[in-house]
């Protein structure tokens, strides 16, 4: 019996329909959770915080990144590519996670926030009414928490759905391949 000696890692680990499937369903599930985010901004209200911004990064990172892994897979790409790609977008929703523990750990007292996290909620309309608009705008602080449901701010949310969305995201960069 003759073996083929290989020392390809794409032979070893290839990538298939698994990581295509897992990287358009993550994807989907980050977009709802950013879709989210943002009716509660423009339906609700509620403004975001410059923390709440930048956790939502990570999103607007790891959806192409997911599609990218989705694509290079179901073409049959090398699976370091597809599987490089899936870590990568963890490691995206890794970072979206612990900014998110720090602006909760700052909401609920245990830390101090960024001296520089507040922002007005509206934009000035014009020079000339500069300070009326400053009266009648809202300052959005890091450290406070704008909504709780549930008991956990819209930043331990966040926590949450980053953290689930990294570990799947990891999950399908070391599935088996169903090729």
């Amino acid at each position: 019996m003759q073996t083929k000696a290989t020392s390809r890692s794409d032979d070893l680990y290839p990538a298939g329909s698994v990581q295509a499937r897992l990287g358009v369903w993550i994807a989907l599930a980050a977009a709802i959770i950013l879709a989210i985010a943002w009716a509660f901004q423009l339906v609700g209200g509620y403004a975001p915080c410059k923390l709440c911004l930048e956790q939502r990064e990570g999103y607007y990172t790891a959806i192409p990144l997911l599609l990218t892994a989705a694509f290079a897979a179901h073409r049959g790409w090398p699976a370091c590519l597809s599987r490089g790609l899936l870590v990568l977008a963890g490691l995206m929703f890794a970072t979206s996670m612990v900014m998110g523990v720090f602006q909760a750990g700052a909401e609920w007292g245990w830390w101090l926030g960024p001296n520089d996290c507040g922002t007005s909620a509206g934009p000035a309309i014009s020079a000339g009414s500069l300070l009326d608009d400053l009266q009648e705008s809202t300052i959005i602080f890091c450290d406070e928490a704008a909504l709780r449901v549930l008991g956990l701010s819209f930043a331990g949310w966040n926590v949450l759905a980053a953290a689930g969305l990294m570990k799947a995201s990891f999950a399908a960069a070391v599935a088996p391949a169903d090729v």
